[in-house]
Formats: C-alpha cells, sequence, structure tokens
C-alpha cells in the first residue's frame, strides 16, 4: 500500500478560447456546381442533336441526370461525370431499341 499523501495545490488559469472560422466552401462549390451544368448541358445537348429518335429525348435527359446525381458524389465530378454518361446514354439507347424490338414483335403476334 503506498503511504505517501504528498498533497498537490491545483492552479486553474483563466480559461483560453479561440475562435475558428473556416474558410466557407460556397464559392468554389458554387463555381464547380456552374461548370458542371456547363458541362451537362453541353454533352446532353450535342446528344440530343445527333439523335434520330424524338422518343429518346426523355430517355436521354434522364441518362444525364442519372450520370449527374453519380458524378456528383465523387471526387472529381467534371473528370468522371463523360464517362458516366456514355455509359447511362448507351445504355439508355439499348433499352429504347430493345423496347422498340419487344413493341414490333407483340404487334405480330397480336396481329397473327
Amino acid at each position: 500500500m503506498n503511504t505517501n499523501k504528498n498533497r498537490v495545490a491545483t492552479r486553474f488559469a483563466p480559461e483560453t478560447r479561440f475562435e475558428l472560422r473556416p474558410a466557407p466552401p460556397a464559392p468554389f462549390r458554387a463555381n464547380l456546381e456552374s461548370n458542371f451544368e456547363q458541362l451537362k448541358n453541353r454533352l446532353l445537348a450535342e446528344h440530343l442533336a445527333g439523335n434520330e429518335q424524338p422518343g429518346l429525348n426523355a430517355a436521354l435527359r434522364r441518362a444525364a441526370n442519372e450520370a449527374a446525381a453519380l458524378a456528383w458524389v465523387t471526387r472529381y465530378p467534371l473528370l468522371v461525370f463523360p464517362a458516366l454518361f456514355e455509359e447511362k446514354t448507351a445504355a439508355a439507347v439499348r433499352q429504347a431499341e430493345r423496347q422498340a424490338r419487344i413493341y414490333a414483335d407483340s404487334r405480330e403476334l397480336v396481329a397473327a
């Protein structure tokens, strides 16, 4: 058992306070958002201009929005978005072509 019972005087200094003011991320983020929207609109306009099927417009817009949502949660959305956009639009075109084939085949079955 410890028999040393030395008392240590406690001294408290006045409370020290300081204020942290982090740099607001809004200006950079706003700039990034506008650049991102410009890129999205430019790529979408190029695809819509080259589109021969007006029924695909909604699917291409939806694909652009999905790609934008996925790209925005990454660390470098401006870098990732074009590749995601290409993948999503290609998938939308394939889906529309598949639906058109199924529709044509079902019309033939109904007519027979």
